[in-house]
């Protein structure tokens, strides 16, 4: 394992899920808006270090196998805590939490499995995965602070994205096994 700048990020990303969770836990310890407030920073901060590790690996050149195999694992491992302490508090239901907490291990699990059969490129990140991480990424943190900001109802903003989040991860879903069908059923 090659230790670098966007590997050490990469894991603090990880290392950061058990304090994010922690917080919706000490409720007596702090106010509602704080604890808000704190777990929005925490997910902005994450999905800011997600960017910069790889632009760091780039940048470096510091690309790693490893970095390569973690920081996708790191990402869904914060959006999943995210999701189901949402769904948790009743600002997302569990269907949309199980769409796109089961979508990302399925597709990390066709990824995996065409990577082996060296037919990895086939499904390549697409825009449409691009759009619908942008989505998700937008909601999330509108629903962790559930609270108006200069005067917009970001929590309503909040859910309609989540909804469209939940859609788009549908049709990526679809787009992915479309692109890997070929190889599928040649494997059977």
């Amino acid at each position: 394992m090659q230790w670098n700048w966007p590997n050490t990020l990469t894991v603090g990303r990880i290392a950061f899920i058990p304090f994010f969770v922690m917080l919706f836990y000490v409720q007596p310890m702090l106010t509602e808006y704080e604890v808000n407030l704190y777990a929005t920073i925490i997910f902005v901060l994450a999905s800011l270090t997600d960017w910069l590790d790889g632009y760091l690996a780039r940048r470096l050149q510091q690309t790693s196998k490893f970095g390569a195999f973690l920081d996708p694992v790191a990402d869904k491992l914060m959006v999943a805590a995210a999701l189901l302490m949402l769904v948790e508090l009743d600002r997302v239901g569990a269907i949309i939490a199980l769409i796109i907490i089961g979508r990302e291990i399925a597709i990390s699990a066709l990824r995996e499995w065409m990577a082996g059969l060296g037919q990895g490129g086939s499904v390549a990140v697409a825009m449409i995965g691009k759009l619908k991480t942008i989505a998700q990424m937008i909601a999330i943190p509108f629903l962790l602070y559930d609270y108006p900001l200069f005067g917009i109802d970001i929590d309503f903003l909040g859910r309609v994205l989540i909804w469209i989040a939940a859609f788009l991860t549908l049709l990526s879903m679809a787009y992915y096994l479309k692109a890997a069908l070929p190889t599928i059923r040649g494997h059977q």
